[in-house]
């Protein structure tokens, strides 16, 4: 069956990305085409990457990356639920992306981002990270804005129109990491 990581990509005390990532979590275990995992940053704790020898090389040394890395390699595709700081993503998301090579390859991921304007900035910063690292971004995206979707930009309530987009968003992400299968073998 098709693993699908949900990607939580903050580590702030009382950061809003684990309501979102939590309300992602639940609309797609509803599903039967694949299987959903959340995976937090905080259970990762990377430092600022350490490792002596590029990540495309594969030549891991530290056991917190290798740790990560067989995590990251278990999944076929990623949804990753971004922050938006300083018009970007946040820099825990990005080190922890950069640890690694051939773990992302061939696999497909779509954004959920949050945000003064919906987080738009920071999913566009991670396609392009994406295509670098031959991962496969769909089109679809989840933006939810902190004005519109959180009560006093602090408790998520998503308006009734975000769960069909995030539908869309997870159909496009199993389908696509379902489609790369072969590229991975």
């Amino acid at each position: 069956m098709t693993r699908i990581g949900i990607i939580l990509g903050s580590t702030r005390p009382n950061r809003n990305g684990e309501q979102v990532a939590r309300w992602v979590l639940d609309v797609a275990k509803q599903r039967t085409d694949a299987e959903f995992e959340l995976v937090d940053l905080r259970d990762y704790p990377l430092p600022h990457l350490d490792e002596p020898v590029p990540p495309s090389m594969g030549q891991y040394r530290n056991d917190h990356t290798k740790q990560w890395a067989a995590k990251i390699a278990s999944f076929d595709g990623f949804v990753f639920v971004t922050p938006e700081y300083n018009h970007s993503t946040s820099g825990v998301l990005k080190n922890a992306i950069d640890y690694l090579y051939a773990e992302w390859n061939n696999k497909a991921a779509g954004f959920v981002s949050y945000g003064s304007v919906g987080g738009a900035r920071a999913a566009e910063h991670l396609r392009l990270i994406a295509g670098e690292l031959q991962i496969a971004d769909v089109r679809q995206q989840v933006a939810l804005s902190l004005s519109t979707e959180f009560e006093n930009y602090t408790v998520f309530k998503p308006r009734p129109n975000q769960e069909p987009q995030l539908t869309t968003l997870l159909d496009q992400v199993v389908a696509w990491s379902t489609a790369l299968e072969p590229l991975r073998k």
